[in-house]
Order: C-alpha cells, then sequence, then structure tokens
C-alpha cells in the first residue's frame, strides 16, 4: 500500500544489513510516520506484545522474522544446541500473543523448516528464506482475498446503480494488520482500483482505537472515501440503510466458522443480523483453526493492560502523548477479543474463494485438512 505515494509493505529485511528487520512503529500512527529496527528476539517479542505490530498476518510474518533473528543470534557450537536456542525463543514469542493463531503458525512453520538443514548455516539460510516466504504468502494470500471479495461489492453497487457502497468496518484488518492489502480491505481498495463508488464507515474501535488511528489513515493514503464513527454508531447506521455490507477481519476462526476478532465485532455482527445487512469475515488460510470446535468456549482471550481502557493517546501540541480518561481510582478490565458464533456470519472471504461459515463449507474449500479436523481421524 501507499504511503505519500510510495509502496511500502509493514515489514521486511534492511536492504544493506540483512541482519536487521525493520517494521513500522504503529504506535506512533496517524501523527507521525517511524521506521523500527528489530535486531534480538527479545526486541521482536516486545514489538508483537506491546504492538508496534498488530494484525493476524502480520504478527504471523513477525514471527517468521524473528525466528530468523534468532538463528542469526543462536549459539553455533553445534546442531543440538542451536536447535535448542531456536526453540527456547520460539515458546518467547508464541508467549506474547495467546490469541492470534497466525503466530504459533509461523513459529511452527520456521522450526519445521529449519530442522531440515543439514549444517548450521544452511538452517540460518532456510530461516531467512521462510521468514520472506511467509511474508510474500502473507501478501500475495491478501491480494486473492480482495479479487474474490470485490465480487460481493459489484454485486451490491450494481443493486445500487452505481451509487456508493457503504461499508462498515471494525478494527484494523488492512494493509497494517498484514504484510500488504489487508483482508478486510483488501475487497475496497479492489472496488476502489477498479473505479467503483464506495464509502467506508470507520468504527473508532476503542480501546486502542486502531480504525480511528490506522484504518483511517490507510485508507487516506489511498484516496478511499470514508468517516470515522463512534464504536456505538454502528447499528443506528445500519437501522436506517446506511450500511450495505460489513467486512472484518479475524486474529483465529475455527474450522466450524466461529470467528475471534476485535473485541466489539460481536456486537455488529447481531446488530448486522437484525437489521439484514451482510456480515462477512475476511481471512487467509493460515488463520483458521483446524484443531478448535467451539470457539466460544475454547479460544484463550487475552486480556490487556488496563491502562488500555483508562487512558488514551493522541496528538497535543506537535507530540503524541497519553490522557487518563477515567477517575484515579477506578478500576478497569481490558479484554481484547470476542467470539462472534458462526450463525451470525454470512461468509468467509479466503484466498481460495467464499465460503460458509460452517465445517462443511470450510472444509470444502481446504480438503487436505479433512484428516484431524477437530481432532478427528
Amino acid at each position: 500500500m501507499l504511503v505519500n505515494g510510495q509502496h511500502y509493505r509493514t515489514i521486511w529485511i534492511k536492504p544493506d544489513d540483512p541482519r536487521v528487520v525493520q517494521i513500522i512503529n504503529q504506535h506512533v500512527l496517524p501523527h507521525r510516520f517511524e521506521i523500527v529496527d528489530l535486531t534480538t528476539v527479545d526486541e521482536v517479542a516486545v514489538a508483537i506484545r506491546d504492538m508496534l505490530v498488530r494484525g493476524a498476518g502480520l504478527i504471523g510474518a513477525t514471527a517468521g522474522y524473528g525466528m530468523y533473528i534468532a538463528a542469526l543470534n543462536a549459539p553455533t557450537g553445534s546442531r543440538e544446541a542451536f536447535l535448542a536456542a531456536l526453540e527456547a525463543d520460539g515458546k518467547t514469542l508464541k508467549a506474547t500473543r495467546p490469541t492470534a493463531i497466525n503466530l504459533e503458525w509461523a513459529v511452527a512453520r520456521q522450526l519445521d523448516a529449519i530442522r531440515a538443514g543439514d549444517t548450521i548455516l544452511e538452517m540460518i539460510e532456510i530461516a531467512r528464506q521462510t521468514a520472506i516466504a511467509i511474508a510474500d504468502e502473507d501478501a500475495d494470500f491478501c491480494r486473492r482475498i480482495g479479487e474474490h471479495g470485490v465480487a460481493l461489492i459489484e454485486e451490491i453497487s450494481a443493486r445500487k446503480g452505481g451509487e456508493p457502497v457503504n461499508i462498515l468496518t471494525h478494527c484494523n484488518a488492512g494493509w497494517l494488520a498484514f504484510v500488504d492489502y489487508g483482508t478486510a480491505t483488501a475487497p475496497i481498495y479492489a472496488a476502489h482500483d477498479r473505479g467503483i463508488p464506495v464509502h467506508v464507515w470507520v468504527d473508532e474501535t476503542r480501546p486502542r482505537n486502531q480504525g480511528a488511528q490506522l484504518t483511517a489513515w490507510e485508507l487516506g493514503q489511498h484516496g478511499v472515501p470514508h468517516a470515522v464513527i463512534a464504536d456505538n454508531v454502528g447499528g443506528h447506521l445500519m437501522q436506517h440503510g446506511m450500511v450495505d455490507l460489513v467486512i472484518t477481519g479475524t486474529d483465529r476462526t475455527t474450522h466450524t466458522g466461529d470467528v475471534a476478532n476485535k473485541i466489539g465485532t460481536y456486537l455488529k455482527a447481531l446488530a448486522a443480523r437484525d437489521n439484514q445487512v451482510p456480515f462477512y469475515v475476511a481471512l487467509p488460510s493460515s488463520t483458521f483453526d483446524w484443531v478448535t470446535r467451539d470457539g466460544v468456549k475454547e479460544i484463550p482471550i487475552e486480556e490487556r493492560n488496563p491502562d488500555e481502557v483508562t487512558h488514551i493517546q493522541g496528538l497535543y501540541q506537535g507530540e503524541v502523548v497519553q490522557v487518563q480518561l477515567t477517575p484515579q481510582d477506578s478500576p478497569a478490565r481490558n479484554y481484547a477479543f470476542d467470539v462472534t458464533p458462526a450463525r451470525l456470519v454470512t461468509g468467509l472471504i479466503t484466498e481460495r474463494g467464499i465460503c460458509e461459515a460452517n465445517e462443511a463449507s470450510i472444509l470444502a474449500l481446504y480438503p487436505e485438512h479433512r484428516q484431524g479436523a477437530g481432532g478427528r481421524t
């Protein structure tokens, strides 16, 4: 996607130093564009945990590059010591964000690939190539999600006689949450680039305000018409026919169709169902959980620092600052995700096409997971 007209990905190896991985610091967006260097596993873990990077796909890609950094820094005295260090670093990375399944998937993929190497130098090169492959696949899958999802927008546009298609988003499932294109935004960008009039309602997405700070910024950079709204406005807009389509992302979706996403997604799905507004979820296959069956009961829900609820970040006199919203002595709780049951999801937009949010339809798109899905044989 574009930043001041220049193409960027969200993560890459520094061109003049292959031992350094670079990311865009999402903490200071939209007020400042800043690139951060990562050279140690601890720095990668902090970047994931403290949300300098965030979003399912980007968390996975960052973990992939984190394992490359782990390989660069691991002891080289023996194969056993090298692999033991990588396994320990993998555990460190997996502990940073428990809900996003791409993180665990990327670490496991790296370890499987690295173990196939014969020498330590070969294993380091495998780690580098695998990290790049994970990032390239993420970008390609998101591009393909856009190609499949744009048909939904085209259909609504035709039905409306070319009037703008109003799409509601929640959180940021855009370019900044992946390596490129995004998931929920990929169909929107594809439609805009084809000249289909679209307008995006951008939920502010408390806490952390990923919609107001990130989605709005990247839509603006790409020239897509949009308006930021408070989280609780969506139901009102749907009641008055001002939303044609809801598209969200997901941090983990079970192979039975339950969707874990940023807190508040469930409420949007309920409002959409009550007002007959199609509710779609966009995701790459790396975000599917092929083991868990009941998302509401089984998906671990991350509870983050309550400061994200009691404080808010913004621009004041040219500086990015935090201010307190709540009474000093009022406690707060910060559940980061909720689970939308499959029955409320109209469909899933994947890199292989659009399917219903149920086990049979998902496995029809991904037949290679039929054996062992949900622990069955």
